[in-house]
């Protein structure tokens, strides 16, 4: 009779510890969600995805990774600015800038990080483009460079 009670006591106990196993992986599976979620909507880029139409520039004390953009007129053209700085950096903070004054264009990339701007030139014609937040600004060469719209 003992040992009837024993293996009925045992099985309950089995029973038991299975539903908390059971549970607790439930909670930590739930707890792993939430937290993947989160970790991918923190780490997912805030900027377009690649259109045929985007140029990618970044920007760094060293200057521009391009110095010539040809684009056409009347086709809409994105700009994707990023700063290759970090928000230590002594002369703007790591923020850099892509401005054409002709075509009120004035993208601000933050530091570690990208911005755009999407726009149609309507006129064929030779524009400056530049960094004026850091690195000297205008006057440095490495922080300037020529955007050609074409027929």
């Amino acid at each position: 009779m003992k040992s009837r009670k024993y293996k009925r006591h045992t099985k309950s106990q089995r029973k038991h510890r299975n539903l908390r196993a059971l549970s607790f992986g439930l909670i930590a599976l739930f707890v792993l969600g939430i937290a993947g979620y989160l970790l991918f909507a923190a780490l997912s880029p805030k900027t377009p995805s690649p259109a045929p139409n985007t140029i990618d520039i970044s920007a760094s004390m060293g200057g521009f990774s391009q110095n010539v953009i040809r684009v056409r007129a009347g086709e809409e053209t994105t700009i994707r600015l990023t700063s290759l700085d970090n928000q230590y950096h002594t002369d703007g903070g790591g923020q850099h800038q892509w401005a054409v004054d002709e075509l009120g264009l004035n993208v601000i990339a933050p530091p570690l990080g990208s911005n755009f701007a999407t726009f149609t030139p309507d006129t064929p014609g030779t524009f400056t483009f530049y960094c004026d937040i850091c690195c000297g600004g205008r006057a440095n060469p490495t922080m300037q460079g020529t955007l050609v719209v074409e027929i």
